[in-house]
């Protein structure tokens, strides 16, 4: 009897270190193709990047090989959503990491629910995902709408400041202008105005004259605060318009690299970015760089390091936890401390959002860099910005 029961130990025994030699897989869901494509290369650059350096180019983490498998769900909510299941069912995925875009994102929540594994959302910044459509088994790298309204608000806001916004009418541009109008209160510097338009507006003459009436007769410092995605250039469009001549100053946040270049017209603008490569000074952010600049011919851009520390968040728990058990990651998860190329971020327990520091930047420009050059003014800590809680968990 005790001979059967030492045999039916070892036999436990194996199976768990056969289970726990398996491959670490990941499923990286982007819109690889589509209108989001350089987003989602950036993001992939990050992640194989981000993978390497975390297990010293062997691909391993605690004895197991670490298997990326990537699918293209062309920015669709439909074709997101099946590509997740997929990954959880068909391909056994034991993380998730997506997407691109924020419509896309919110299509995979219920499916990380369903299947009972964890989705990490990257780059995503819809406030609503972990906000009120947010479950458990999300977690985000990706800063969210809220931290660049905020960080945007703490960054030019103070007594003797005035401010118009200019945002797109739907939710990103009205959710980012109510967290920015929210943030600025605290500031001591007054809102003077809001202005919405289509997102598909290329003809900013009547608003922005709108926006210079609100403004112009305002004493101190005045500025018009811009928050926008996509096409129409609103901010060398207002330029054009020559809001100097009232003395008010243009204001947005980061941008990748290419729309970085539109900026070189935009000489001593302030606000506030999630990452430009120059700024956070730490070895990751070093070997970043050099690698990325190695590899692509170009520094890392505006969404690379996010890709990064999702692949951070990943192996961190995998070595904290020594299981790839959805419960065990969930509560190794919670709090969790990770380094990335903007050091370090935490999991909040309430929501599972990646707290995070935001830089507040002038724009510089120097004409042996084709884009504009965003200059730290000061780093925006995790104790600068009061990120609200919005899930109801």
């Amino acid at each position: 009897m005790k001979k059967l029961l030492a045999t039916c130990c070892l036999a436990a025994s194996m199976i768990s270190s056969a289970s726990w030699a398996d491959d670490l897989k990941i499923a990286l869901i982007h819109g690889k193709t589509g209108p989001l494509e350089s987003y989602a290369r950036q993001t992939e650059a990050g992640v194989r990047l981000g993978l390497e350096y975390l297990t010293n180019n062997t691909m391993m983490v605690d004895g197991r090989k670490i298997v990326l498998i990537t699918k293209d769900d062309q920015g669709k909510p439909d074709l997101a959503k099946a590509a997740l299941a997929e990954a959880y069912q068909d391909d056994k995925v034991d993380f998730a990491i997506g997407t691109t875009s924020s419509a896309a994102a919110l299509a995979m929540l219920p499916v990380a629910e369903e299947n009972k594994k964890i989705l990490i959302v990257e780059p995503a910044v819809a406030d609503s995902i972990t906000g009120e459509k947010w479950n458990r088994y999300i977690f985000r790298t990706g800063r969210n709408s809220s931290q660049d309204a905020i960080s945007n608000a703490v960054a030019i806001g103070k007594p003797g400041v005035t401010v118009a916004t200019l945002a797109q009418d739907y939710a990103f541009g009205r959710d980012g202008v109510a967290a920015f109008r929210e943030a600025l209160s605290k500031t001591g510097a007054t809102l003077a105005a809001e202005e919405y338009v289509p997102a598909s507006t290329t003809d900013f003459t009547a608003v922005g004259q709108r926006l210079f009436d609100a403004l112009k007769d305002k004493p101190g410092r005045k500025m018009i605060w811009v928050i926008w995605a996509g096409g129409g250039d609103p901010l060398t469009k207002l330029q054009d318009m020559n809001p100097g001549r009232y003395n008010i100053e243009i204001s947005t946040g980061g941008a990748p690299l290419a729309d970085l270049v539109a900026f070189k017209r935009l000489p001593g603008m302030e606000g506030a970015t999630y990452y430009y490569y120059g700024i956070p000074k730490n070895p990751i952010n070093d070997w970043l760089i050099a690698e990325h600049t190695k590899r692509y011919k170009t520094p890392p851009d505006f969404f690379t390091p996010g890709g990064f520390a999702a692949a951070s968040a990943i192996i961190t728990a995998v070595k904290n936890a020594k299981s790839t058990d959805t419960e065990k990651l969930i509560a190794t998860m919670e709090g969790m401390e990770f380094d990335t190329p903007k050091g370090k971020m935490v999991f909040r327990k309430e929501d599972h959002q990646a707290l995070q520091s935001m830089y507040h930047f002038r724009v510089k420009i120097d004409p042996n860099v084709p884009w504009a050059v965003n200059e730290l003014v000061r780093e925006l800590q995790i104790k600068d910005m009061d990120i609200p809680i919005r899930n109801k968990r």
